[in-house]
């Protein structure tokens, strides 16, 4: 039983050293502009979404071998409804940018 709680104890700290990893590298992009503003904007996308895997894997522990189809479909909602709230915000932030100008 001691195996199972230092192995979930392992778990969860590779998981926070990934997730705090993961928020480093974009804020320390940004913070020093040493990359042109698209490829430093191509690195925080893609360090969001493997924090967002990063995320279910260690702390939610889903995973697509063990994980039951009603959380697979659960998850696919979740996406579809986060997927639809981040491109409607981009799309009122830009339509109002296009009327201030």
């Amino acid at each position: 039983m001691k195996a199972d709680n230092n192995h979930s104890l392992k778990s969860y700290l590779i998981g926070f050293g990934l997730a705090v990893t993961l928020t480093v590298i974009p804020f320390g992009l940004v913070w020093t502009g040493t990359l042109p503003s698209l490829t430093t904007l191509v690195i925080i996308i893609v360090a969001a979404l493997a924090q967002v895997l990063v995320h279910l894997y260690f702390f939610l522990h889903l995973n697509f071998r063990s994980t039951p189809g009603e959380n697979i479909l659960a998850l696919a909602f979740a996406t579809i409804l986060i997927m639809i709230m981040v491109g409607g915000s981009i799309w009122i932030m830009f339509d109002l940018h296009h009327r201030m100008m």
